[in-house]
């Protein structure tokens, strides 16, 4: 039995265009930083080679800045960040990649190849980039 449908895979749907930012910045300072607000996410670099990225969602900064009254000049990316995170590969099929975010819980996630981050996919972009042919 063969599959109809062609293999999709994540490089195919995922956003090349992305925000990365030193976790030691204020989240005042990460928002001002932010070019790609469409992805409503901020990738947090690593610190040397033997750690992890992290990411912070506009939603963790709504819950844990905003809601809180917190000041976002006072409240540092690290301390609101979610690290370590699931990352995606390049080449991994659509299909697992929405089965892995649904088992994390996932909304979005990096997409790394050889270490280093190529981009961004989220729920969004698999489904209108991946699921439904134009």
């Amino acid at each position: 039995m063969t599959d109809e449908r062609s293999k999709v895979e994540v490089r195919d749907v995922m956003k090349k265009k992305y925000d990365i930012i030193d976790g030691m910045m204020s989240v005042n300072e990460a928002m001002k930083a932010m070019k790609y607000r469409e992805n409503k996410s901020l990738i947090v670099e690593k610190r040397d080679e033997h750690d992890e990225y992290g990411m912070v969602l506009i939603s963790d900064i709504a819950r844990k800045v905003l809601a809180l009254d917190r000041s976002p000049a006072r409240v540092n990316v690290y301390e609101v960040m979610t690290k370590p995170i699931v990352t995606v590969d390049p080449n991994m099929d659509i299909r697992y990649a929405a089965r892995l975010f649904d088992r994390f819980g996932l909304s979005r996630a990096p997409v790394v190849e050889n270490g280093k981050v190529v981009g961004i996919v989220s729920f969004t972009d698999m489904v209108l980039k991946g699921l439904v042919e134009l």
